[in-house]
């Protein structure tokens, strides 16, 4: 595609042309997904990210300004966020080993396991839920499943998904403040 045509695609999609837009997203969608995998070595987010990038370029289609070619823009976007995503697992990691040691600092071989304790005081508050919402929960981590997969899968909006797993984290980090170091990895 040359400058001239992706300049005129893109200002159709400025102006909410759908189908300008699936154009582009057929056109570059496979080609960002093989690139985000050869940054972060990890196919199910790499599509994630793109999936990401293209959502929030339509959202916000009316308020972009590109200077360089689409092309460009969207792969330098799409590395930005691999590398955003790279800085954030490491963060997570590097958050886990700080806990671990400072669980392992605080407990000898003598002591009781306070993990065993909260297993099952997890467990208990999640039970303690509304239905949905603890559905909804267990869905999210105990399946594993994105919030638009949950939302399909159960017939509601993704909004209702991310309004009842706030609630839901906020009233398990409520009964388990006592435990605030190892909430983290829930």
């Amino acid at each position: 595609m040359n400058q001239p045509e992706e300049k005129d695609l893109f200002d159709r999609i400025k102006k909410g042309d759908e189908k300008a837009f699936e154009m582009l997203f057929h056109k570059y969608y496979g080609h960002l997904c093989s690139f985000a995998s050869k940054i972060i070595n990890d196919d199910t987010s790499a599509e994630e990210i793109v999936q990401d990038l293209f959502v929030k370029l339509w959202e916000k289609r009316g308020k972009l300004f590109i200077e360089t070619s689409f092309k460009n823009y969207l792969f330098r976007s799409v590395k930005n966020l691999c590398l955003n995503f790279i800085q954030h697992n490491k963060t997570k990691i590097q958050h886990a080993q700080i806990v671990l040691s400072e669980i392992e600092s605080n407990f000898s071989d003598d002591d009781n396991y306070p993990e065993i304790d909260l297993a099952f005081k997890i467990e208990e508050s999640i039970n303690s839920l509304p239905e949905k919402r603890k559905e909804i929960f267990r869905l999210s981590r105990q399946e594993g499943l994105k919030y638009h997969e949950i939302a399909q899968k159960l017939n509601i909006s993704i909004k209702t998904v991310e309004t009842q797993m706030s609630l839901a984290i906020k009233t398990l980090r409520d009964k388990l403040k006592n435990y605030s170091s190892f909430f983290t990895f829930l």
